[in-house]
């Protein structure tokens, strides 16, 4: 066998991953907070972006609203590939920046990716959000003229360690209690409470285990009542101790708070040696009571699900689908500052810079731009395909997958998969996650069409609520029952779901019914 050296010429495809084209890929699966932080470092490290005051102005045909899409009530909600000139769709985007390349339009929607996206699921009711600011009413005015002072209205919110730590001041002057007293505030979580044993307290402080185990109970007997607890259960005890109804027979009943979770009231009765009308009193007793007393002092702000896009029904029947304006980050590329500034450079280190800072502007401009086209467009397809859905509710949601809306609009899985990451809709029925309106199938019987498995999950649900206390359904029940109305669903797949409910077994069901029967 001889070794030889030559050369050859082979030509294949490839794809190559530029700079440019991984930031675009990485803005359009940003959700609208991290894609906030992005832009605002990207205006820290490039002094030819600028923040754009208003909003860009496009034209625009008469009647036309910007960032907006108008999609005809499908009806049956199939329909063929998505097509730019078909008649119920038409597509205005407000957005800075220059019209994506089409080079960069076919290398984003086709490009690949292992993601394995999980459905998130979120409750379908409540009102459409309204991000529209509440006009200030009149404040009024002093007299000399001067604007109101907004600063001297300001209050803060108290949190809980310094509601404990007001109460600490009064308790006790013994600096050393103070000292184990602020140490196990301290542990004491936003729920109220206490994630830290009093023996690694102790061995810490220094301090003897009898001593810190009574300033715990000066702590636990500070407002409100049942903070400071170890577990559920001495959170519980607390606070039927502050209300002197912590008798043998609550004792007993709080111990055992798993039968309670079972709804094992006869293993109840017995343990606590009181009769059904006595055990229902003392039941309703414990759900009076607050699982978590911090909860009132939390300090955590509570953070707003932001759509990203906006659905209403239009005058004419169909649906007008427009992206959130004020979620839209608007940045501006400053050409005049560039060659103001480019004139002046000399060296060559300088020149390059400047040549670095205009490309990656125009390129965060462009795919900021592409970024809310084709959320607008997915978006679109979505509400052309769960029509139904929005005229008539959860019940009505079809089963869909990442393929069917990709091969709609002519993108690839992928791309659809990071359009409806972090993105959410905001429509008459709630702020819901684009990922609610994927869901998996569920065959129909006799060879109808399948249906949806939220749809079916909430149609449970609505047996469920509708069983009579002497007809509690069974799993099995519940399957005859939906195989009655054409859906073919295993026992095993109604358990799930009931479960994923958090709906009680049958059992659980019949012995609440019997409880409050009883009462």
């Amino acid at each position: 066998m001889s070794l030889l050296q030559r050369l050859e010429m082979r030509q294949g495809q490839a794809l190559v991953m530029t700079p440019q084209l991984l930031q675009a890929i990485k803005l359009l699966q940003l959700s609208q907070l991290d894609l906030a932080a992005y832009v605002d470092a990207e205006l820290e490290r490039n002094p030819l972006l600028e923040r754009a005051e208003g909003e860009a102005e496009v034209e625009r045909t008469p009647g036309e609203t910007p960032s907006e899409s108008s999609v005809d009530r499908a009806g049956d909600g199939e329909g063929g590939e998505f097509d730019g000139d078909e008649p119920w769709i038409a597509t205005t985007l407000t957005a800075s920046g220059a019209d994506m390349e089409s080079a960069l339009d076919t290398r984003l929607d086709n490009v690949f990716s292992d993601e394995n996206p999980t459905h998130a699921r979120e409750a379908a009711s409540g009102d459409m959000l309204s991000l529209t600011p509440a006009p200030y009413g009149n404040t009024g005015g002093s007299f000399d003229g001067e604007a109101p002072d907004f600063e001297a209205s300001l209050t803060s919110e108290i949190s809980l360690r310094e509601h404990l730590g007001a109460q600490l001041e009064l308790a006790t002057r013994d600096p050393m209690d103070r000292l184990i007293a602020g140490f196990l505030i301290d542990a004491v979580d936003d729920a109220g409470y206490l994630r830290e044993s009093i023996d690694d307290v102790a061995e810490r402080l220094g301090a003897s285990l009898d001593r810190v185990a009574r300033v715990l109970k000066l702590v636990q007997s500070f407002e409100p009542a049942g903070i400071a607890a170890r577990d559920l259960a001495e959170c519980l005890a607390l606070q039927l101790r502050d209300r002197d109804r912590f008798d043998p027979a609550m004792q007993a009943l709080v111990s055992r708070l798993d039968l309670v979770a079972k709804r094992d009231f006869a293993a109840l009765r017995r343990l606590c040696g009181v009769d059904d009308e006595d055990l229902v009193d003392m039941l309703a007793e414990l759900r009076r009571l607050d699982p978590k007393p911090g909860r009132a002092f939390g300090s955590r702000a509570v953070e707003v699900l932001i759509p990203d896009v906006f659905v209403r029904a239009a005058p004419d029947g169909s649906w007008l689908v427009e992206l959130n304006g004020e979620a839209l980050p608007r940045v501006l590329v400053n050409q005049s500052y560039y060659a103001r500034v480019s004139r002046g450079a000399a060296a060559e280190g300088d020149k390059a810079f400047l040549s670095e800072c205009l490309q990656t502007a125009n390129w965060l401009t462009r795919s900021l731009e592409q970024r809310a086209r084709t959320i607008l467009k997915v978006a679109s397809e979505i509400v052309r395909q769960q029509d139904a859905f929005f005229l008539h509710g959860v019940a009505h949601l079809r089963p869909l997958n990442l393929k069917t809306v990709a091969e709609a609009i002519g993108m690839h899985e992928s791309t659809v998969s990071r359009v409806t990451s972090n993105k959410s809709i905001g429509t008459s029925r709630g702020t819901l996650e684009m990922k609610y309106f994927f869901t998996a199938a569920i065959p129909g019987a006799a060879g109808t069409a399948s249906h949806s498995s939220e749809a079916v999950r909430h149609r449970i649900k609505q047996l469920v609520d509708a069983e009579a206390p002497s007809d509690v359904l069974s799993d099995d029940a519940l399957v005859q029952k939906l195989r009655d109305e054409g859906i073919d669903i295993a026992r095993r797949t109604v358990a799930k779901y009931r479960e994923s409910l958090r709906i009680p077994s049958s059992i659980e069901r019949r012995r609440e019914h019997f409880a409050y029967a009883g009462r």
